[in-house]
Formats: C-alpha cells, sequence, structure tokens
C-alpha cells in the first residue's frame, strides 16, 4: 500500500474519528509518511491505527495518539520542542513540520541512526537527535517551549519540569504499570505547575541509562 489520496483520505478520517480535530496537526501527518518510519514484517500496515513493533524492543505508537499528544502540546511555529524517546522518528517528522526546531533523545544508539538516516533522505533539517538518558532531558539546550515524552514515567521527571519554559507545557503519560497509565498535560507558570488529565493510554515505561544496541 503506498500513501496516495484515497488511503491519505482514509487515515485522516480515522484520525478524525479518534479526536484528533487540531487542523494544523492533521496536514503536518497528512505530509509524513508513517511507512517511511517502518522496517520488516510490519511496514505494510503502516497505514493502520495501531501501535507496532520497531527495533530494539520498542514500538511506533498508533497514530491517533501521536496525533492526540501533538494536539495537547499547542505547538506554535516558533516554538522549541523536546522529544524523548525518539522510536522510529515519525513523531518528532510531525513535530517537526509544526515548530521551530526539534530536539529528540533516545536511549538507544541504533535506534537514533536510523530516525537520522530517514531525516536525511527526507531532508529534514530542523531536526536533531541524539544517544542519551531521556530522564535527564537536554540540559545544554533548555529552556523549551514544549517537551513530550513518548514513554511512561510513575512521575513528570523534574529535569525535565525544570527544562520546560515558563508558559512551557510538557505532555507525557504517566503510571506504575503498563496496564493503568495517564497521558497529562503538564504546564508550567511563574508560580508552579498545572496538571491536567486527557485520556487512558499504554505505553512503554521510561528507563534510566543507555540501552544495548
Amino acid at each position: 500500500m503506498t500513501f496516495d489520496a484515497a488511503t491519505k483520505m482514509q487515515f485522516l478520517y480515522a484520525l478524525r474519528s479518534k479526536g484528533v480535530t487540531d487542523a494544523r496537526v492533521l496536514t503536518a501527518m497528512e505530509q509524513v509518511d508513517r511507512a517511511d518510519y517502518m522496517r520488516g514484517t510490519f511496514a505494510d500496515r503502516a497505514y493502520d491505527d495501531m501501535p507496532l513493533p520497531i527495533a530494539c524492543g520498542q514500538t511506533i505508537s498508533q497514530p491517533s495518539i501521536v496525533g492526540i499528544m501533538t494536539q495537547a502540546l499547542r505547538i506554535t511555529p516558533r516554538d522549541k520542542v523536546l522529544e524523548i524517546g525518539t522510536g522510529s522518528g515519525y513523531q518528532a517528522a510531525i513535530l517537526s513540520k509544526l515548530s521551530r526546531r526539534v530536539y529528540t533523545v533516545d536511549r538507544y544508539r541504533r535506534l537514533v541512526q536510523a530516525a537520522r538516516a530517514v531525516f536525511e533522505a527526507r531532508d529534514i533539517t530542523n531536526i536533531t537527535a541524539f544517544t542519551a538518558d531521556g530522564s535527564f532531558g537536554l540540559a545544554e539546550q533548555a529552556p523549551f517551549d514544549r517537551i513530550l515524552l513518548t514513554a511512561a514515567a510513575e512521575d513528570p521527571p523534574g529535569p525535565l519540569l525544570a527544562q520546560l519554559r515558563i508558559g512551557g507545557i510538557m505532555v507525557l503519560p504517566v503510571g506504575q504499570s503498563d496496564t493503568v497509565q495517564s497521558l497529562i498535560r503538564v504546564t508550567r507558570h511563574e508560580s508552579g505547575y498545572d496538571y491536567d488529565e486527557l485520556r487512558p493510554v499504554r505505553f512503554v515505561p521510561l528507563l534510566e541509562g543507555l540501552g544495548q544496541d
């Protein structure tokens, strides 16, 4: 299957039916071909609204969840965004269509290298990908206007909260197991942080340290 006009129409309809209604987010998701970020046996399922396995025991999130999380960030074209959990690179590519600059971090060097190769092949020049422990964020590039975690933490990590600009937004799944998780939005103010619970989700856990490639 190719990402032709008919496939795109079905793909966007599925996104809208799941609650992705922001016009800029839908346009970005129409412009980024999920198949570019898939390899192996599951490549022919690229346009299904389901999570799929990728290398290093990780997953590429289902498109509707990608859309909902992106929508929740309320990204503006001037924003500098930090993504924790590069994975396939698909989410970062969508963020790159909406923001000024994306920094993405993953603990697995193999995933970062594969994502970089796709970014280069697709001439995406406003993403910088690092192999690092995402739980510490990226202090040398802070503060960030938006932060997105694509792995579940028990609580919002302190270093990431500290790297969020005043007025900034962080979206992440939180929960103590892979069966009970909530997607939350954190907004930083001069006086502290506001927390909004958005919906139940299920993500792989946020792990500390670097992965064994």
